[in-house]
């Protein structure tokens, strides 16, 4: 974790210029019944290949946003990946999240590096280790992290983060400003 990747000057002209230049638009999930519901975020997708998980598939978009061709070049520079692709979420406040998941379809291959930038208000991003299987799923004694994601801060997640863990932004009972949250990750053909 990187708290101050982007220093706050320039994390304010990125986040204006993101917040009203991505084509951020909401779509509809479906839970594991079979139930659809509208996403409790916006999102926008870019990258050279679709990508699909929980029903929901983002058409390849190749065509990159300057602002974010600038930072894809940053963190490869400091990371040494080569991404090609990159989901952004857009949190309009703090009743978006996203539901507790792994990012481990097997499009993003094994062990897969996602690169999070955060703009915008502060959210707390959670983890929590997953219980071994005689566990049959009970979360109630497994290891749990929180983190405060700052505008301009850089989370890696990486090795196996993936397998062994789930992540969330829970829903915050108080008010929040928005949050722009642009997760960076490597798309394999099918």
């Amino acid at each position: 974790f990187f708290p101050v990747f982007i220093d706050p000057e320039e994390a304010n002209a990125i986040y204006d210029t993101l917040y009203h230049e991505l084509p951020w638009r909401q779509r509809t999930d479906v839970k594991k019944t079979g139930e659809s519901f509208l996403q409790p975020r916006l999102t926008a997708w870019y990258g050279e290949l679709p990508y699909s998980y929980s029903g929901l598939t983002y058409d390849a978009c190749p065509q990159w946003h300057p602002t974010l061709l600038m930072l894809k070049d940053r963190l490869e520079e400091v990371t040494g990946i080569n991404f090609n692709s990159m989901l952004a979420n857009l949190y309009r406040d703090g009743h978006d999240s996203v539901a507790w998941h792994s990012d481990d379809e097997l499009i993003l291959g094994p062990e897969p590096t996602i690169a999070s930038l955060t703009f915008g208000d502060t959210r707390n991003f959670e983890l929590r280790k997953k219980p071994p299987p005689e566990e049959n799923g009970d979360y109630t004694y497994m290891e749990h992290i929180k983190i405060p994601l700052t505008h301009g801060s850089l989370l890696l997640m990486e090795g196996a983060s993936q397998t062994d863990w789930q992540h969330r932004i829970p829903r915050e009972y108080h008010d929040k400003g928005p949050r722009i949250n642009l997760t960076f990750r490597i798309i394999y053909p099918q």
